[in-house]
């Protein structure tokens, strides 16, 4: 018998000039990534700004992500500005909200999946980390990073190694570049 589809919740955000965008709950996590080979998630923790929010969201489009994963509270609301930044990324990819964040991250990691967090105090390169299997990218929020028990919960920390004087980059900046890791590592495995 073929397990149901996950079907969107009620917090659907619906605008005459964009259309509707789905937001499913940790619940549908399992649902959303049954029978995907090689599943990529990306975890927004607590991003803020809706330009970055949107952009994170295409840029997970464009990558492939299976999902992206981000907390109901301290997070951007999907908004029509969320959704015009994100070029059809909002609308494309599956949405999950979920209450709390550590523990839908446990349940990725019961599904096989390892979580690799970005944080720019660990001497770890993305560049020298395997992530050719099932990968989920943790981005912290703009300014602060990650919250410390996202930080806990995490398989591995790594950092986008930085050679001018600027200290990080911006969110949305460091999302292409993460994701776009895991997809030359996983083009060069074929």
């Amino acid at each position: 018998m073929p397990k149901p589809a996950p079907v969107a919740r009620q917090n659907r955000h619906s605008s005459p000039t964009t259309g509707h965008v789905p937001v499913y709950d940790e619940d549908d996590l399992s649902l959303l990534l049954d029978g995907k080979e090689n599943p990529l998630v990306l975890i927004l923790d607590c991003i803020q700004d809706p330009h970055n929010l949107g952009a994170c969201l295409r840029t997970a489009d464009a990558a492939g992500c299976d999902c992206v994963v981000m907390p109901k509270d301290k997070s951007a609301p999907i908004s029509d500005t969320v959704i015009r930044v994100s070029c059809g990324g909002a609308e494309n990819i599956p949405l999950v909200r979920v209450t709390n964040l550590a523990r839908a991250m446990e349940k990725l990691k019961k599904l096989g999946i390892w979580i690799v967090g970005t944080a720019d105090e660990t001497t770890k390169s993305i560049y020298d980390l395997d992530l050719k299997g099932p990968t989920a990218i943790v981005m912290g929020a703009e300014g602060d990073g990650m919250r410390r028990l996202t930080g806990e919960h995490c398989d591995f920390l790594v950092r986008i190694p930085m050679v001018g004087r600027v200290p990080c980059l911006n969110v949305s900046v460091a999302t292409g570049v993460s994701l776009f890791e895991v997809v030359r590592q996983r083009q060069g495995k074929k």
